[in-house]
């Protein structure tokens, strides 16, 4: 055959899983853009957070930090993580929550609202009756940890092929034929790694879908004037889900934090979302925002029990799904991809992954509320 495995997808979950493939796999990816991590990857505010998701998904990020060191060396040495404080807010109604994280999640400790606000002067402290910081925080360069799965992956022979929509895929004889135009190729795995698309793939492979939902996120920058010394703010999360924002320079990049459902496509923006974003956080703090500077959106996109989705099809041999990330594909991606490449070769768990309680049924597309799920269309939200 033309290759062992073949990836659809270009983001940081289809880079990060062909270079673990590709250790001694001859892997090909394919992704239907001209440029790698054009989508969510490409948009991504991100930051390491130990006490952000689901059980699951803090296991697998904890497990990932070393990793990050690691895939600096891919990349000349550059720091892939740099330590920035996170500091969860929470006003009466969110307090509860964050009482809740502070007893489940050891990085997290409390902070006085009085000291909080000596963090971050913009906050409000009539807003403010509980507040945690994150000690494991930190920013994570997004575009040199996909750069360096991306030179690995060339480094240890493998293919990369853009603009290469895939069209069609089809198993006979123990082997996937996936077509893109004129172009074909075979493997006996086709791994899904296709992010908001993963459905769309896994309806053209005839393969019955998980149910993945595509959400929409906003983000956008908003000049600030009056306030020193913004890069020194520790990153402000609302645990209310509300807003989050951070210092940068003269100015803010903040979210809404919304959820908007959405179909699969190029993300864009509302300006309603940016509105609502601006009021909600001009209410609980004191930047007094009034325009903004830039704005974009990706879409992040879960099962239905928002943990990640990695194994194989229950319906198609050979078809390995490696989706449903959600907002977390960056900061548990290291360890997801070893996680995903044992899984696809047979092979046990990495160990560091199954000490912290991960385990493939946990993860697998035939679990409960995944595989059960009566099918709609991709990208479209149940009753």
């Amino acid at each position: 055959m033309d290759f062992d495995a073949i990836v659809v997808g270009g983001g940081i979950a289809g880079a990060s899983i062909a270079y673990e493939l590709a250790a001694d796999r001859r892997v090909l990816l394919l992704e239907q853009e001209r440029q790698l991590a054009y989508h969510t990857t490409g948009r991504s505010a991100a930051i390491y957070l130990q006490s952000y998701g689901n059980a699951a998904v803090r296991a697998l990020t904890v497990a990932s930090r070393t990793d990050f060191d690691q895939l600096s060396e891919l990349v000349d040495g550059t720091p892939l993580l740099t330590p920035k404080a996170l500091l969860w807010t929470a006003d009466d109604e969110g307090a509860a929550h964050l009482e809740e994280l502070l007893e489940s999640v050891p990085q997290l400790r409390p902070v006085a609202p009085a000291a909080a606000v000596e963090l971050c002067p913009a906050l409000r402290p009539e807003k403010l009756a509980l507040a945690a910081e994150d000690v494991s925080a930190m920013e994570i360069d997004v575009h040199a940890t996909h750069e360096a799965y991306v030179r690995g992956f060339r480094q240890r022979g493998g293919t990369i092929r853009a603009e290469a929509p895939v069209e069609r895929l089809a198993a006979s004889d123990g082997a996937w034929r996936v077509e893109s135009g004129s172009f074909t190729a075979e493997a006996p795995v086709v791994v899904n790694a296709a992010g908001a698309w993963g459905d769309v793939v896994a309806e053209r492979a005839g393969v019955r879908p998980v149910g993945l939902q595509p959400l929409r996120r906003t983000i956008f920058t908003s000049p600030v004037s009056g306030w020193q010394d913004l890069d020194a703010w520790p990153f402000i999360g609302d645990a209310g889900y509300h807003f989050y924002f951070k210092g940068e320079h003269d100015q803010v990049m903040a979210s809404p934090v919304d959820e908007t459902p959405d179909v699969p496509r190029d993300a864009k923006p509302a300006e309603i979302d940016i509105a609502r974003a601006i009021q909600v956080i001009n209410e609980y703090t004191r930047l007094e925002l009034r325009s903004v500077r830039s704005a974009w959106a990706g879409l992040r996109t879960f099962a239905p029990d928002r943990s990640p989705v990695v194994g194989d099809a229950p319906d198609a041999p050979g078809f390995f799904w490696f989706v449903g990330q959600g907002g977390y594909g960056i900061q548990m991606g290291p360890a997801l991809a070893r996680t995903g490449a044992a899984l696809a070769l047979r092979r046990p768990l990495p160990a560091d992954v199954a000490a912290l309680g991960v385990t493939a049924e946990a993860l697998s597309p035939s679990r409960p509320g995944v595989a059960s799920r009566p099918h709609t269309a991709p990208g479209h939200s149940r009753s």
